[in-house]
């Protein structure tokens, strides 16, 4: 497991330290380096499948994520044209990285390498690695096919691309990781467990997702329990948007198992307030079972049900890491600031910082005292 993370000069975070848990939760307001975080874990992933990682430095633009030449890779605030990455794993293992910037360049070159290998079996290098932006796919009546992504790379896309695809090829196998079986699931497969998790969200409802071979392409059917069985089959364009917005996230979390690495931006997009607590609760399962996941969040729905599910033991403490970047307001320089709020065994936050997903108690105490 990814422990700790020190950044330095990359755009926002001028000199951040972040420690990760099981469940890493990332929260604050917009443009407060939350996405800077994830891209520099993203750089890293990608430049290290392209080969240029330990041989020619990080690779801005890529199969992951994409942000421009170095001018946009550096601080604004940076006293040298140098940023840096530490990463510190679980089993006392390190690895740092430093690149000089070329800002004109999208290979920022290697400068410094600790120690010189690295080890592909740590859980940013290995095999099975999901991200899923926040902008997934949208409804649509086909969706593309990359047998590469799906069986190689074990990915539904950045942007949950080949979700129907790897759901039509690995649906009917058992589900891999069993902490996650739902207790409604017909069978024990992931498609069962999928259709079970997602009727959380919107009651009833069963997917059912196909190739089309004449055109390489795949289709994602929706259709719903009813008293004397299930309706007709909806295609995606036809059913709320919210579900094809989530299933890339359902699927990715029932899809993955101990020692994978799942990141998520927004995972609670689109859904109302028991819908995000669903989620919430399939990922603490997950997290509780050692896949290391991290998350970005605006939604205070989704951190309280994490809190609860803290209380109901489905996810202990110390497998759980709360971060807030905030900014002071009073500094000239656009420096960020990480606020780690420690969680006990009942939910409670040692402190909230203002601004950490508290606008529902702002607006509660407006209208008592009103």
């Amino acid at each position: 497991m990814l422990e700790l993370i020190t950044v330095r000069n990359f755009k926002v975070l001028k000199d951040t330290e972040l420690i990760l848990s099981n469940l890493t939760v990332v929260a604050g307001i917009n443009n407060m380096g939350k996405s800077s975080l994830i891209q520099i874990l993203l750089l890293i992933r990608q430049s290290f499948e392209q080969n240029t990682l330990t041989k020619y430095g990080l690779l801005l633009n890529g199969r992951l994520v994409s942000i421009g030449n170095g001018r946009d890779a550096l601080s604004a605030d940076a006293e040298n044209e140098v940023f840096s990455v530490s990463l510190h794993w679980e089993n006392n293992e390190h690895l740092h990285l430093e690149f000089a910037c070329k800002k004109k360049s999208n290979l920022q070159p290697l400068r410094r390498i600790d120690p010189e290998r690295i080890n592909p079996a740590n859980i940013l290098f290995a095999p099975r690695f999901q991200y899923l932006a926040a902008q997934r796919t949208d409804s649509r009546d086909i969706f593309p096919v990359s047998d590469y992504d799906i069986s190689t790379l074990h990915s539904l896309g950045n942007n949950g691309e080949y979700t129907a695809h790897f759901i039509a090829e690995h649906g009917s196998e058992p589900l891999e990781n069993t902490a996650l079986q739902h207790e409604k699931a017909k069978e024990e497969t992931l498609l069962a467990n999928i259709d079970a998790w997602m009727s959380e969200i919107s009651s009833g409802v069963k997917v059912t997702a196909n190739i089309i071979p004449e055109v390489n392409q795949a289709s994602l059917l929706y259709k719903f329990s009813t008293p004397c069985g299930h309706t007709e089959n909806f295609r995606p364009v036809n059913v709320g948007f919210g579900l094809t917005h989530i299933l890339p996230v359902v699927t990715a979390v029932l899809a993955s198992k101990p020692g994978d690495l799942v990141i998520i931006e927004n995972p609670e997009a689109h859904l109302h307030p028991a819908g995000q607590s669903a989620i919430a609760t399939l990922i603490c399962l997950a997290a509780q079972s050692g896949v290391q996941i991290i998350i970005e969040t605006h939604s205070d729905h989704f951190l309280n049900s994490i809190r609860v599910k803290v209380r109901q033991r489905s996810i202990s403490p110390e497998n759980l890491s709360l971060s807030y970047f905030s900014r002071d307001a009073d500094s000239r320089e656009h420096a960020i600031e990480v606020t780690q709020p420690f969680i006990d065994a009942d939910g409670r936050l040692d402190e909230w910082p203002g601004g950490f997903l508290d606008e529902w108690d702002n607006n509660l105490k407006k209208l008592v005292d009103f």
